[in-house]
This record gives C-alpha cells, structure tokens and sequence, in this order.
C-alpha cells in the first residue's frame, strides 16, 4: 500500500507546469526587474538580457526533459548526477541541495513575506518575529500529509500568479498610468546607469537566477502521471510561460516608473503600487508578492524531500533501516510521504532561520549550484551504448552546448565578482564527501555501487533501492515521441 501511494503518479500536467513557474516567479519578480533596469539604463538591454536568459533556460529545459523522461522519478539532479557521473558527485550536490542550499532559500524566502504581510494586517511583534517559523512547519506538515492535499494548493497558487501579473500589466495599460514614452528612445541608455559590462554582467546573474527553479519539476518526476507527455509540456511550457511574465511585468514597470526615477528596489514596488493604486498601492502589491512568495515555498517544500528520499534510498543500498541515512529512505505508513525528508527539510530550514544565516549561505552556494547545473546537463553526453540509449533529439547537441556554455560564463562572473564566498561555498560542498564516509560504511555502499550505471531502454531499474519504488521508462520504439 505504501508503494503504491507513493506512485500512484497523482500529478498532471497543469501541476507539474506549476511546479516549474512557481519558484521561478516568486520574490524576485517584484525587485529584481527595477535593479535590472535602473542598472541598464536601456529599454531594449533589460529586453536583450531577458531573451538571452530565456534561451539559455530553454536549452537547460530541453535537456532536463529529456532526463526525466528517461528517469521519471524523485529527486531529479540527484538521479541523473548519480548516473552520468557515479555516487560521490550526486552526493555532493544531494548535501548542497537538501542540508545547505534550499533550507536557506526557503528561510530567506519565509522572512521576506514578513513585511507583505504586516502591509496587510497589522501584527503584533511577537507574531511577525514567529511568522517564518510557523509558515516553514506549516508547510512541512502539508508536505508530511501527503503530497494530494500540497499539490492541489500548489497547483491553484502557481497558477493564480498568471492572472493576476496579467491583470496588473492591463491595468497599468487601461487606466493611463503606463506611459509609451518612458519606454523611448529604446536604445540610448539613460544617465546614472552603471558601467556596460559590469552592468550586463550583473543583469544576466539576476536575471537567470530569477529564472532559477524551473529545474525543479524533476525532482516529483515519481508522481507525475504520463512523464512522456506531461514533462516535456510542464518544461518547456513553464519556461515559456514565465519569460513571457517577466517581459510583460518589466515593460509595465518601466512604463509606469520612469527608469531615471528608480532608486532602491523595495523603493520602486511602493512606487509602481502607489502610481497604479493610489494610497492603497502598497497593499495591493504586497497582496500580488505574498501570493508569488507562498507558491514558490510550496514548491521548495514539496520538492527538495524528495533529493534527500531518493539519495537515501540509493546510499543505503535498499535498507530503509540501514544506518542513519537509511532513516530518510523511509515512506510514511499512512501517508506514503517521504515523511523523514520532509522532517530533515523543515528542521533545516529553521535552523538557518534561528542562525539568521540564510543571506550568508546563499551568497556562499550559488556558484555551486551553477556548477552542478552544468554538470546535469552535461550527463547526456554520457549517455552511449550498451549503458544507455544515446541522445537523438533534433536540439543535441546545439542545446546543452548553449546551457553548458552559458552557466560556465555566469560561473567565471560569480567568481570575478565573489571569489572567497564562492570558494567558501565550494570547500562546504566537497565537506559532503567526509560526511558520506561517516553515514555510510563501505559495506553498504558496496552491493549498491552495481546500479549505478544500470540504465537500459530494454528495462530500467536502476533506481529502485527502496522496497516499493519503481520507474517508469519509455519503451525503445517510442525514445524518439515528445520531445
């Protein structure tokens, strides 16, 4: 029964799509585009740097579709790491992702709506200091329940987004307060904007992590009913959805608030809230950005479990009572959730939130999460006979060439730009390799080391470690379908 609850495959395509929008318009929609701008100082260089990035997102999710059509099951860059490169590397992204990286982005995430909400209702001070605490465990205890009830909120959320960034681009069109000519001249940058390529350079990173999170659709891959058709649709679509948001909201906001009169980001959402709603701007903004903060969160909480399931699963060797890591290889008897994972997850994420140190190790993380990004993808290049069916898609090898390519450069700007923090971030995550040796003895690791390369279109298993899990993989004569 619990094999069965947890893949059932209960998702379709308007959930898993939502999975991929909903992190990535989140918080930043918000702030990110005004520093863009204001950094640029050109119409058509935040219109440049949005397609750039959307083509380079594009390529990464062509290729994320075709991994997890080809492994349709949880934890996503854990498992295709696991095959293109072997144990030791997926571990060390699983460490990065599931203990460091997304706690910290879920606490970040949790203590920016504070102030939203406060706009809203006026809270007590001891409730606004608990309110990111009791959004992470409510969230956990969604999660715990199941992932039905999560994802049928998570759905409605995600896409509730939609309209409503519609709605505000209309009525900053119909009511008069965009005005065309804020937009022009297109071309000719205004004056205070920062220096070209520093300015490019800085737009692009904020741009692609804006962008950031339409990887994680992979990870509830298990629960997706027809990965063959649903994935590539929930991929591509979502990427396309979301570039068309960002370029509508920035446009609009840009009309709205004239480039030169951009000083500060949360600034600029008072601005443009005020010149479209007058005195009661501030509340319907925070109302638009609490709606985008909570559907990215469930899409973090609902996700990142399911690295840490499915790198339990294979590190302990299909014993879900095997060790300490096999603790979080264990399915919830009732609920068939990764209950332990989802534990570990929301403990994490308030230990960071009690440190107060979600800033530093954000900062400290993303040039790793770059890397293994580019590592992901560089995976189907690893993909050759007798292991595994090679790539025949009419986008390889142009697209992970372009992604590839892309994140090497936003890498060496990360790098140029914050070379101690990314190098800090870097000595965290190789800290993973220490910490495997003590979870796991090398007796256990040894009967396991075999399915780490068994990926076959004549039948694969190579992921089933825990009792009950099973994958779902296209047959050889449809490999060529969908894409």
């Amino acid at each position: 029964m619990v094999a069965e609850r947890q893949t059932g495959r209960q998702m379709g395509v308007w959930a898993a799509t939502s999975v991929v929008t909903g992190e990535a318009i989140s918080l930043g929609i918000f702030l990110t585009p005004a520093g863009m701008a204001r950094s640029l100082g050109s119409p058509a260089l935040l219109g440049a740097v949005w397609c750039g990035m959307a083509a380079m997102t594009l390529a990464g999710a062509l290729c994320f579709t075709e991994l997890a059509v080809r492994f349709p099951q949880a934890g996503g860059e854990y498992v295709y790491l696991k095959q293109g490169f072997g144990r030791r590397v997926a571990f060390l992204y699983g460490w990065m992702a599931a203990v460091v990286m997304y706690p910290g982005v879920a606490a970040a995430l949790s203590v920016g709506a504070v102030p939203y909400f406060q706009a809203l209702l006026p809270l007590p001070a001891w409730l606004a200091a608990a309110l990111p605490a009791l959004i992470l465990v409510a969230l956990g205890a969604m999660n715990y329940a199941g992932s039905r009830l999560n994802s049928r909120v998570m759905t409605a959320l995600n896409w509730l987004k939609i309209p409503v960034l519609a709605a505000l681009v209309g009525w900053a069109l119909i009511s008069g307060h965009a005005t065309m000519g804020n937009l022009a001249p297109l071309t000719l940058r205004r004056a205070g904007s920062d220096p070209l390529i520093q300015a490019v350079a800085g737009a692009a990173i904020s741009a692609f992590f804006c962008f950031g999170g339409w990887w994680e659709a992979g990870k509830i891959a298990d629960e997706v009913r027809d990965p063959r058709r649903t994935l590539p649709i929930a991929f591509t679509g979502g990427v396309l959805v979301v570039t068309a948001i960002y370029l509508l909201v920035s446009f609009a906001f840009v009309a709205v608030v004239p480039m030169g009169q951009i000083q500060t980001n949360t600034a600029f959402v008072a601005q443009f809230g005020q010149a479209l709603f007058g005195a009661s701007g501030g509340r319907v903004l925070s109302a638009c950005v609490l709606l985008c903060v909570l559907g990215g969160l469930m899409v973090l909480s609902m996700a990142v479990p399911r690295v840490t399931y499915a790198l339990a699963c294979a590190e302990a060797g299909g014993d879900s009572a095997g060790g300490p890591i096999g603790f979080f290889a264990r399915l919830h008897p009732r609920y068939g959730s990764p209950a332990n994972a989802v534990l570990l997850q929301t403990g994490m994420a308030l230990a960071v939130l009690a440190l107060g140190a979600f800033d530093r190790i954000l900062a400290f993380i993303i040039f790793s999460a770059v890397v293994f990004l580019a590592l992901t993808v560089a995976t189907l290049f690893r993909m050759a006979e007798p292991v595994s069916e090679p790539v025949r898609r009419w986008w390889f090898p142009v697209a992970p060439v372009v992604f590839i390519a892309g994140s090497g450069v936003l890498a060496a700007m990360l790098l140029l730009h914050n070379l101690l923090p990314s190098l800090l971030g870097a000595a965290v995550v190789l800290a993973g390799l220490p910490v495997r040796w003590l979870l796991v003895s090398g007796k256990q690791i040894a009967p396991a080391v075999a399915a780490d390369r068994q990926v076959s279109w004549k039948g694969y298993q190579g992921s089933a470690l825990c009792q009950g899990t099973t994958s779902v993989v296209p047959k050889r004569s449809e490999r060529n379908d969908g894409l």
